[in-house]
C-alpha cells in the first residue's frame, strides 16, 4: 500500500509497505523495521505475540525519548501482554497496537506534529 507523506522535510516518513517490508524516506527495508522520526533500525521480531522488553531497547533508548510507541503487528491488531505494556509505562512510553497499514499512517502524521514517536512494524502478509 502506498502512502503519500504531506511533509517530508527529512524526516522518515513511511512512503509504502507491504509483505517484504516498508520505503522510509525514500529508502527500502526488507522486514520488520523500527521507525523513528530521525532514523530506521531493522527489528528482529517476527511475531507480536513474541516480543519481549529486550525488543525495545532501541525504544527506551531513544534521544529525545520516545513517549508514543505504535506497533504494526501486520494484517491485524494484536492484543501487547499487559505486563510488557506496564513496563513500557513505567518506563514513559505510551503503547498503541494496531494493524501494520494504520501504524503507518498514524506515524506519518503524528511526526508531522513533531511529536516524539516511534513504530515497531512487521510487515504485512
Amino acid at each position: 500500500m502506498e502512502l503519500t507523506p504531506s511533509d517530508p522535510r527529512g524526516r522518515q516518513l513511511i512512503q509504502s509497505y507491504g509483505a517484504d517490508g516498508f520505503t522510509i524516506a525514500g529508502r527500502r527495508h526488507d522486514g520488520a523495521v523500527l521507525v523513528f522520526p530521525d532514523r530506521t533500525l531493522p527489528w528482529a521480531v517476527s511475531d507480536i505475540a513474541k516480543i519481549v522488553e529486550e525488543d525495545f531497547a532501541a525504544v527506551l533508548a531513544a534521544d529525545p525519548p520516545v513517549e508514543i510507541l505504535l506497533i504494526g503487528c501486520g494484517e491485524k491488531a494484536e492484543p501487547v501482554a499487559p505486563d510488557l505494556r506496564a513496563r513500557m509505562r513505567q518506563a514513559g512510553v505510551v503503547i498503541e497496537a494496531t494493524d501494520t497499514g494504520a501504524a503507518c499512517r498514524t506515524f506519518n502524521v503524528l511526526v508531522i506534529e513533531n511529536r516524539r514517536v516511534g513504530a515497531a512494524l512487521i510487515p504485512v502478509p
